[in-house]
């Protein structure tokens, strides 16, 4: 049968340089093994399918495929699935918060930005946290050619698909890494730096997938926990705007806001692409 689907640049205005995202809309009926071969074929970081929620405090419920399997949360997944399903109609029943089911439970997400265009969602707890050990740092260290010394603080970052962080000097160092894969095999590893004073962002991230050796251009998961853990302990402002994906020649804007107990992880959504897929 035919299906929307969408496919949406996430965390920027521009298109192109942003992290894609593809959206199958009224995915009811599709089993596990579809969904997955559909995400192999798409071939993007990630695919999400759509349905009508089973927790009646949601608006609707999202599946989230990466090639290799399926993922409990992911950021820009989040965001742009929120944004194709009300671009396609969708009414949340409370007109100024989404409530998203997903496999960690339930993601708000709110409009914000001029006339509501930027989405935003609540980061959801970490599932780990605490310093690293020291066999899994000198790994890391070896991982991204480190000198000693050069990590500045590290944390377990995990809210879902299993972050660990390092924070260097400085975003020009983080830019300049150039990660011996081998060693970072099974590792979800986030690597931020501060930016220079005077810039429109303040901290340079990086997304490094050690199996598959594989970067992500810019996720919504990592530097919703990078930020509860920097803000946590001091070591960024409670607002902050990110960049992440220079090393691939994308340009993500992710906009951080400490409100209360929560984080708000936040960006634009570019469409790409509208149409329907027979699947």
């Amino acid at each position: 049968m035919k299906r929307r689907f969408d496919q949406l640049d996430v965390f920027t205005a521009v298109p192109l340089l942003g992290n894609p995202l593809a959206v199958v809309h009224a995915a009811e009926g599709l089993d596990d093994r579809r969904l997955a071969a559909f995400a192999r074929w798409t071939n993007l970081s990630e695919t999400t399918f759509l349905l009508p929620p089973t927790d009646p405090a949601a608006d609707y419920r999202v599946r989230i495929f990466t090639p290799g399997g399926e993922l409990p949360f992911a950021g820009h997944p989040t965001l742009g699935s929120c944004h194709a399903w009300l671009a396609a109609g969708g009414s949340p029943r409370d007109p100024g918060m989404v409530v998203q089911q997903c496999g960690v439970g339930l993601v708000r997400v709110r409009r914000s930005g001029r006339q509501g265009s930027r989405l935003a969602f609540a980061a959801p707890p970490r599932r780990r946290s605490g310093p690293l050990d020291d066999a899994l740092l000198s790994r890391i260290a070896r991982g991204l050619r480190l000198a000693d010394g050069e990590v500045r603080a590290h944390q377990w970052v995990d809210n879902g698909p299993g972050w660990c962080a390092v924070l260097l000097d400085s975003a020009e160092r983080v830019r300049a890494l150039r990660p011996d894969w081998p060693v970072l095999a099974g590792l979800m590893l986030g690597v931020v730096g501060p930016q220079a004073a005077g810039g429109d962002t303040q901290f340079e991230l990086r997304a490094l997938i050690g199996d598959g050796a594989y970067e992500d251009p810019v996720t919504g998961s990592l530097n919703a926990s990078v930020a509860q853990w920097l803000i946590g302990a001091s070591l960024a402002p409670p607002h902050y705007v990110a960049s992440q994906g220079s090393a691939l020649r994308r340009d993500g804007r992710i906009y951080i806001e400490s409100a209360g107990d929560d984080i708000w992880v936040g960006g634009d959504v570019a469409p790409l692409i509208l149409g329907e897929i027979a699947l």
